[in-house]
């Protein structure tokens, strides 16, 4: 029987609960899964690819026929890197649909011998997307049933972080909104001041 590999390409900023469904659902389909976290130098990410590639190997520690990788660049050029036949991709709504369509196509006109599995995600995690995760977590709302614990943790520190800064930025614009008001006061104190020494 034919041995068939197959990649699961994404972003993962951050990996959630639903990326984890697919991961488990995917290694049941096929003999061998590659998560591949692509590099988009064109995004700002909030995690960095080494620190969504650490997530994503504690997440799948289970799975024997499973590992993590990192990739830039065309999706068909890094599956035929890797020797994969397929790409799993997950469907949320009829937008995904639209999107996932389109590259798809795209992807078989520059591989024909590249197919494109799509997965529905299991219906609690149907809504469920990265970005809705990091507005959660900014927000400061519970993010607990959305990633798994260790993804939660790494938010949650990301986001002390992001406030710690955004409350020295605060401070430091008030201090120099202080001195800027008190600036003229003082001018006048020193006039005041050089007025008496001189009488």
């Amino acid at each position: 029987m034919k041995h068939i590999k197959a990649i699961y390409p994404g972003s993962f900023d951050p990996p959630t609960n639903g990326h984890l469904d697919l991961i488990e659902r995917g290694s049941k389909i096929f003999d061998e899964l590659v998560v591949a976290v692509l590099g988009n130098p064109e995004k700002d990410p909030l995690f960095s690819v080494a620190e969504r590639r650490k997530m994503l190997e504690a997440m799948i520690e289970g799975f024997d026929n499973v590992t993590v990788d990192t990739f830039d660049g065309l999706t068909v050029e890094y599956a035929l890197r890797v020797g994969a036949s397929a790409v799993l991709r997950g469907i949320r709504a009829i937008s995904d649909y639209e999107y996932e369509l389109q590259m798809a196509l795209m992807n078989r006109k520059l591989q024909p011998g590249l197919e494109t599995v799509f997965m529905m995600p299991a219906e609690k995690y149907s809504y469920l997307s990265s970005r809705l995760v990091r507005e959660v977590a900014q927000l400061g709302g519970s993010i607990d049933c959305l990633v798994p614990s260790l993804v939660a943790q790494r938010l949650r520190e990301k986001m002390e972080i992001a406030h710690r800064f955004e409350q020295d930025d605060t401070d430091g614009r008030g201090r120099a909104e202080a001195a800027k008001r008190a600036a003229p006061e003082r001018a006048r104190q020193r006039k005041t001041n050089s007025r008496t020494k001189k009488s």
